[in-house]
């Protein structure tokens, strides 16, 4: 993690989009990964409703169900609601407030520019996405991220633009506004706070910054601020200002955190994905994950048993790249080249790796789809802890920019 952003700030955000059944790509792509990261972070994962209707206005029946699917999905996966705070986006009114609020600082070129804008849009053909909504989901996706002044948020490459994006409506941001009345002579004050010895370190730190362009000491700066205990949260901020030359971070410019590419192919060979129609989703029944799995496509070149083949050239042995040991693809791998096995032997082993992982998600998933009003006292309990955040950035935001709060 780096000293560039605040302690109190090493959050994690993250959201998933409830326009269908989650499936393997998702399992080993995202939910995976969230497990991961809830046991080293703060961790706020959301599903982001509103983002699904930036596609799916025409006919959002679908957002509603796939909703509830979806967070017992999370939970039957391994996310743990004791560990991470779990909310609905559409839950916390203050998401569309921020976007608003920042609508207005955010040159129309900067969404213009967004790499997946066309994208999509040449993507979804069918739909009809020349919608402010559409044009405007990153800085809904930013509004999303800086409403918990998340440090980090994990992303494939392809998202790193939202990020960054993120990061320069933040730097907009506290141009604008981070020049409170005040704020040299606070800054100052808070600096005294400190003790007379880690003042005067930071004060020729500063300095080494600020007039000789040390990068190596604004990070021992940093440091140095985060260590405090005897300053508040709203001076530290002032503080990482101050040092920098700008004014008061009411907003921190967050991190992308890049995850690695999900290796989880479809039935087909090409990205699993609905679009696609190549998944296989976590709740399948076993007999339809076996079917599935049986009935893929294998190396064209093996018209007959005795054909050799060429395990490169064939779905099933991106499926044993991510599901079976050495050994096996060490089998797969002779069998396959001198038609020893035919392709049912080759598959045989992918299908009980796959009902194998899916079992116990699964079993879990039941038993929290038995639970109802389980699943919805985890979603409130989560909600109302990312709304008090929520409400909190708000306020900032509202103060700095000069916003009466009633």
């Amino acid at each position: 993690m780096s000293s560039e952003v605040p302690a109190q700030y090493r959050r994690v955000l993250s959201g998933m989009r409830p326009t269908g059944q989650l499936h393997l790509g998702h399992y080993h792509g995202v939910l995976k990964n969230w497990v991961e990261l809830q046991q080293q972070y703060k961790c706020y994962f959301f599903v982001a409703d509103w983002h699904a209707l930036t596609t799916h206005y025409e006919d959002p029946s679908i957002i509603g169900d796939s909703t509830w699917d979806m967070v017992i999905d999370w939970l039957a996966a391994g996310v743990d609601h004791g560990l991470a705070d779990l909310f609905i986006q559409s839950s916390i009114p203050e998401h569309a407030e921020l976007h608003l609020l920042l609508s207005m600082i955010t040159p129309l070129g900067w969404l213009e520019r967004v790499p997946s804008y066309k994208d999509q849009q040449e993507k979804l053909k069918e739909k009809d996405l020349a919608t402010y909504g559409f044009l405007g989901y990153p800085l809904l996706q930013s509004a999303d991220i800086l409403m918990y002044k998340s440090g980090l948020v994990p992303v494939g490459a392809d998202q790193v633009a939202h990020v960054e994006l993120t990061r320069e409506i933040a730097r907009r941001f506290n141009h604008l506004y981070g020049r409170e009345p005040g704020f040299e002579e606070k800054a100052e004050a808070a600096i005294k706070k400190m003790g007379k010895k880690n003042a005067k370190m930071f004060i020729k730190l500063r300095n080494a910054y600020q007039q000789d362009g040390d990068q190596e000491a604004i990070g021992v700066a940093r440091a140095l601020l985060e260590a405090q205990q005897n300053i508040t949260v709203g001076d530290k901020e002032r503080l990482y200002g101050y040092l920098d030359g700008s004014g008061r971070v009411v907003l921190p410019e967050p991190q992308a955190l890049l995850t690695k590419a999900s290796k989880m192919p479809g039935l087909d060979g090409q990205k699993m994905s609905k679009s696609y129609n190549n998944t296989i989703a976590l709740r399948d029944k076993p007999e339809d994950v076996e079917k599935k799995l049986r009935t893929m496509p294998t190396d064209p070149a093996r018209v007959r048993r005795t054909d050799p083949g060429d395990p490169a050239k064939c779905p099933v042995w991106q499926f044993h790249e991510v599901y079976s040991d050495e050994s096996v693809c060490d089998w797969v791998q002779k069998g396959c080249r001198s038609a020893s096995i035919g392709c049912l032997d080759c598959k045989q082993p992918v299908v009980e790796a796959v009902l194998t992982e899916l079992k116990p998600i699964q079993e879990r998933a039941q038993e929290y789809t038995e639970q109802p009003d389980l699943v919805r006292s985890i979603i409130s309990e989560g909600n109302e802890k990312a709304r008090d955040v929520a409400k909190e950035t708000l306020e900032d935001v509202k103060f700095a920019m000069g916003i009466n709060i009633v």
